[in-house]
């Protein structure tokens, strides 16, 4: 059993959650989308920080979702200014922001065909705090420009757009994203990996510091936290990922 198994450092999944939960600090309503569990977990770790007034929605969930007819009162909200954070993935995202959830290839005769774009473009404009989530970091998905804009990471000037991405989160790094400069700036790199290996596996080009730090590992009381509270909150959606959690 390795030392992150038997408690004694934390897990990829647990720094990912933890990650989020700073990334989401000052957040009154976060929504979390489909087949996500890490940002679910993370946004419900939110909320225990935050005292238990941040609403947190997780479609798919009973107990975590006050939603009664799903997706459509979702964008509804979002419309109404009322989600301040969401979740957006993709299976190329690019070094503007742009992510691609159609397929690889010169559309509509993809070589590689995705779900589809469904409402990520209207929730990239309306929603103000995006958090791209991406935990496969490699050239394929990291690319320099984006097969398909299924959602546009800047819109000209003129076009009514509140939202947009706020962060970039992979399994390797944190980004932040300048909006002034339409491009990424790498904020911090995970343990265990370096600032070479997030630019080999990048096809993009991104700002840095001159010295990039390390992503905080989480401390032991937010640990106790997701092994205890949130590893239980997480499983009545998903408890299959729960189940492989590491238990206080």
């Amino acid at each position: 059993m390795s030392a992150a198994q038997s408690g004694r450092e934390a897990t990829r999944e647990e720094l990912l959650i933890g990650t989020i939960t700073e990334l989401l600090a000052g957040c009154r309503h976060v929504a979390v989308g489909a087949s996500s569990p890490i940002p679910g977990a993370g946004a419900l770790l939110a909320r225990v920080r935050a005292g238990g007034t941040l609403k947190v929605s997780v479609l798919g969930s009973i107990r975590n979702n006050f939603f009664t007819d799903g997706g459509v009162e979702l964008f509804d909200c979002a419309a109404q200014g009322r989600v301040d954070a969401f979740f957006l993935g993709g299976g190329q995202i690019d070094g503007e922001g742009n992510i691609n959830l159609v397929g690889t290839g010169t559309y509509p005769q993809t070589d590689i065909r995705w779900p589809g774009s469904f409402g990520s473009a209207y929730l990239y404009f309306l929603v103000k705090r995006v958090i791209l989530f991406r935990e496969e970091h490699s050239r394929r998905v990291m690319v320099d420009k984006v097969d398909f804009i299924s959602a546009p990471g800047t819109s000209p000037e003129g076009v009514y757009r509140p939202g947009g991405p706020h962060a970039l989160l992979t399994n390797l790094a944190l980004f932040d994203y300048d909006k002034a400069r339409r491009r990424f700036r790498l904020r911090s790199v995970h343990p265990g990996h370096s600032l070479e290996e997030v630019l080999d596996n990048t096809a993009f080009a991104f700002d840095r510091p001159e010295r990039v730090a390390a992503t905080p590992m989480p401390d032991p009381a937010t640990l106790a936290l997701i092994r205890e509270r949130i590893r239980g909150e997480i499983a009545e959606t998903y408890p299959r990922f729960a189940a492989n959690l590491p238990a206080a």
